[in-house]
């Protein structure tokens, strides 16, 4: 008997808990039938498989970290914006280090699922957006966005497992890179000859 109240976003959140506190390696659906106090067979009424679970893992990480960032950034251009972008960016990474992981892997997601969904989107809208205001253009604009992603993703990833044991504080470190990052992006290169567009 399936315990009352339960949906696949019950599901999908006890799913992400479990990833935050043990890795979304460690998420299987025997564990998150036990957090929920229920047999396994139950969960299967809400998600198809593991798999499914975890891209509704990775679409919940990506709705809830776009709606952070967004919120840092409102009203912000320029420098300014990229800091507040960072720095929103990072906080949830360790705050939800599991949906974390989720949000950087590729996996298949439902494409239905995909499509209800609006983090995604918006992240690459907000990420686009924030970057035009260094008057960057394609393809350059593409190249910007990798150099960011990279640069975060690097980064907080490092950080997460003890990458950073130097004596120079990982923060002090984090403002550089990111001034690093807002000199680069003030001052992109022109298109290399042979370029593709």
């Amino acid at each position: 008997m399936i315990r009352a109240g339960l949906t696949a976003d019950r599901v999908t959140l006890a799913a992400a808990e479990l990833a935050d506190e043990v890795g979304l390696d460690h998420v299987t659906m025997s564990a998150v039938a036990r957090r929920l106090g229920v047999k396994d067979a139950s969960l299967y009424v809400h998600v198809r498989n593991l798999e499914d679970l975890r891209g509704r893992v990775a679409l919940l990480g990506a709705d809830e970290k776009t709606i952070r960032i967004a919120e840092a950034i409102a009203g912000r251009a320029g420098k300014d914006a990229l800091m507040a972008y960072a720095d929103a960016w990072r906080a949830y990474a360790h705050e939800h280090p599991g949906r974390y992981t989720a949000t950087q892997i590729p996996m298949r997601i439902d494409p239905d699922l995909a499509a209800q969904a609006a983090g995604p989107r918006r992240a690459i809208e907000l990420t686009y957006s924030m970057l035009r205001a260094y008057r960057l253009e394609e393809p350059d604009l593409t190249d910007a966005v990798r150099l960011m992603r990279s640069m975060l993703h690097g980064f907080v990833s490092l950080e997460a497992a003890g990458g950073f044991a130097h004596a120079r504080p990982a923060e002090d470190s984090w403002r550089r890179c990111l001034d690093a990052v807002h000199n680069a992006l003030e001052h992109w290169p022109a298109p290399r000859e042979g370029d593709s567009e």
